[in-house]
């Protein structure tokens, strides 16, 4: 099988067990696919801790869980030095922290201080962590994937910007549709069912991490023409100059997308159109990713917020005015 067949196969195996959930399983692929991390957002019980679990389930890839809490301590997700004592002599060694997976489910991220955050800076940035002056480097293979509840406000720390900057995507989690609950009530009587007798299917063979990567080498040849380049840009800058397009939009937008917003849109935008089958970009496939690569990247006025104006509502405006070259 070639790496576009692998990629396609392990998105239907971990769409079997999360249904009504199609977009936010495409948007974990394509995160895997461009090599970025991901912010979900949505309301509990909407498969997010699951659906990286059937990620790590069906991917040859080691999975670590840390919740946040507000008493947690950066040395609790990078690990720390232990004093280690043999023969009379001691020493201080390097204990890894669950940072050092391949695999990472940053859960409920808001709820710890901004120093612990800020520990996950480092890590998703650079891909090492540095710890008594020695950096420790992380796996080759290497995804954070961040949840947060946007409604329980109370005991939450709200991400900065210089870390909202760092994830690749924002990934908005709706509820699903009736056929789907219908579905997802028959799939979880089923594996009560199957808890309870005692039996258990034969584990699928995993994908290895070579077929991720041979994607993203085919991804890195996905081409980009000129006039979707400029298309690009177009978009980005018009969210820094909004008064030049819209009235509107320039009492709705404070602050505009930075160049990892260009950056992540690139990316983002041919490994859609690899997933899709094409070694090429469409304006088509910008628009259908742009959403979640700008929407934690505009700082909206307060006349937004007071009028009850969304990102997203801002960034259709801005796809709406921005002509394709």
């Amino acid at each position: 099988m070639s790496a576009h067949d692998d990629i396609l196969a392990l998105g239907k195996r971990i769409g079997q067990t999360i249904i009504g959930q199609e977009a936010m399983v495409e948007r974990l692929l394509l995160g895997l696919l461009a090599d970025g991390h991901l912010l979900v957002e949505g309301l509990p019980g909407l498969a997010k801790t699951r659906a990286i679990k059937s990620l790590a389930k069906n991917l040859d890839a080691e999975l670590s869980r840390i919740q946040f809490t507000p008493d947690l301590l950066p040395s609790d997700i990078t690990g720390s030095e232990v004093y280690f004592s043999e023969g009379g002599k001691g020493e201080f060694r390097f204990q890894e922290g669950p940072i050092f997976a391949s695999l990472i489910l940053a859960d409920e991220i808001n709820r710890a201080p901004a120093k612990v955050q800020s520990a996950l800076l480092e890590a998703m940035e650079e891909r090492q962590v540095t710890v008594g002056g020695q950096s420790h480097p992380l796996p080759d293979l290497f995804l954070v994937m961040a949840t947060q509840n946007p409604i329980e406000q109370e005991g939450t720390y709200p991400l900065p910007e210089a870390q909202l900057d760092r994830f690749l995507m924002h990934v908005q989690v709706g509820y699903p549709d009736e056929k789907s609950e219908a579905a997802i009530v028959r799939l979880n009587r089923a594996e009560e069912n199957e808890a309870k007798s005692g039996g258990s299917k034969k584990p699928a063979e995993k994908l290895a991490q070579k077929a991720v990567f041979d994607a993203r080498a085919e991804i890195g040849k996905v081409t980009v023409s000129e006039a979707v380049e400029t298309y690009m840009v177009a978009l980005v800058f018009a969210t820094r100059y909004p008064a030049k397009l819209d009235a509107d939009l320039a009492k709705w937008l404070q602050v505009g997308a930075s160049p990892r917003g260009a950056i992540g849109l690139d990316r983002v935008s041919r490994s859609y159109a690899w997933l899709k089958g094409r070694d090429y970009v469409t304006p088509d496939d910008v628009k259908a990713i742009v959403h979640d690569v700008f929407r934690h990247r505009l700082i909206l006025s307060y006349e937004a917020h007071a009028g009850g104006i969304t990102a997203d509502q801002v960034i259709d405006r801005v796809v709406e005015r921005v002509a394709v070259a």
